[in-house]
């Protein structure tokens, strides 16, 4: 069944093992006028999301990280589920130390984020995302 939940993450807008690039507007020169602050609507949301096989834990913190992504970022969102039974060295990356968790990579600040995220105002408040 956690197979089937990480199945979904992949078809809709999420991927594995996908690295982040940076934006083009890092790269403009001193010369040019300062730009304004890239609006939250054009933010790229870069997370990864670690989990221990196909427990029920992980594939509930899977299905709400998709319901929440769908509901608040659709479409500006990347998430790279990582099975630390299969790749437990992958944990020093993050520093993890209980599973699932969630890490926010951009935008930054970065986020941790243990548990089912089952308690959605918890999650948004901790990714910074504004509810519409």
């Amino acid at each position: 069944m956690a197979r089937r939940g990480v199945e979904e993450m992949k078809k809709k807008n999420v991927a594995e093992k996908k690295p982040s690039r940076p934006t083009p507007s890092a790269a403009r020169s001193s010369n040019r006028k300062s730009a304004s602050p890239t609006p939250e609507s054009a933010t790229l949301w870069a997370m990864r999301l670690y989990v221990a096989g196909q427990s029920p834990r992980s594939n509930t913190a899977i299905t709400n990280l998709r319901r929440i992504c769908d509901e608040y970022l659709p479409g500006k969102y990347e998430v790279e589920v990582i099975d630390l039974l299969r790749n437990p060295e992958l944990a020093k990356t993050d520093q993890i130390v209980a599973v699932p968790t969630l890490v926010k990579k951009l935008p930054i600040p970065v986020r941790h984020i243990i548990g089912d995220l089952s308690a959605t105002e918890r999650v948004l408040v901790s990714l910074e995302i504004r509810a519409s």
